[in-house]
């Protein structure tokens, strides 16, 4: 059995840049499920790539093509005690809570199954894009005798209608990414072929100088954070952030270069 200090030395998360893209690489064969390990290496991405002021979008991807991610390691939760697995929980609470806040794009690219705790990270994501005929979608745990205890009770019920969302995580259903998409759970479908080219091109249009893209991250906290409080509190909130847009050197670019009909070129200032 492997120990937990040989499983910490393990890369169980690669994380590289590219033009603005930090791209967060989750790595655990043959599914990319993950442990207690993984979750502090991912919560180590999200802050690296929050700190590094070059990077404006970031890109969650499970490593190989047959999976993003297929949840928590069914073998570690076996092994371990009642404790271990409520702390657990909320260490991945933390650090998809941390992905979510995080004022940056978040892109999950899904280029295979994604289901149980699979899911609950994409859900973490703000724009999530499937590759054709990859996989399958779901919260399947209640065949396990447990709910979806990393977040999917919670973000599932707000992208979806209560209602559905009770449906599919009592049915425990697994969907096509077509049929997740119908309900607005994926937002994006890409052909396998240039599939990997395309989600970075998606996510390179909202870096500069193609995008404002602190902008980009305002409006993303003012969503999320606002969507949680009064509205008064939130059009407070967005007041506040609309007056860093207007103070910031791409207001001024975007602005002038509407009245001079031509494209902006933003520096992310």
């Amino acid at each position: 059995m492997t120990t937990t200090t040989e499983r910490t030395a393990q890369k169980l998360v690669n994380y590289s840049t590219s033009d603005g893209v930090a791209i967060i690489e989750l790595t655990n064969p043959p599914a990319n499920t993950y442990s207690y390990e993984m979750m502090s290496q991912l919560d180590e991405a999200i802050l690296q790539a929050r700190f590094d002021e070059n990077v404006h979008v970031l890109l969650v991807r499970g490593a190989g093509e047959k999976f993003f991610c297929a949840g928590a390691e069914i073998s570690m939760l076996n092994a371990v005690t009642p404790t271990f697995k409520y702390y657990f929980c909320l260490h991945a609470n933390e650090t998809l809570l941390r992905l979510e806040q995080t004022p940056k794009l978040v892109i999950a690219a899904l280029n295979g199954h994604t289901v149980g705790g699979g899911l609950e990270i994409a859900l973490a994501c703000d724009i999530r894009i499937a590759r054709r005929n990859a996989g399958k979608v779901g919260l399947p745990e209640i065949s396990l005798g447990v709910l979806p205890g990393t977040g999917g009770t919670q973000r599932m019920a707000r992208a979806l209608p209560k209602n559905k969302a009770i449906e599919l995580m009592t049915e425990g259903k697994l969907m096509s990414f077509e049929e997740a998409q119908e309900l607005g759970l994926i937002k994006y479908i890409y052909e396998p072929e240039n599939y990997w080219d395309q989600v970075m091109a998606y996510a390179k249009s909202f870096c500069p100088p193609n995008r404002a893209s602190k902008t980009v991250g305002r409006i993303k906290r003012s969503v999320q954070s606002g969507a949680e409080v009064a509205i008064a509190d939130g059009l407070a909130l967005e007041r506040e952030l609309q007056q860093l847009c207007f103070q910031s050197e791409d207001a001024k670019e975007g602005i002038a270069a509407y009245a001079e009909k031509r494209k902006g070129n933003f520096s992310g200032r």
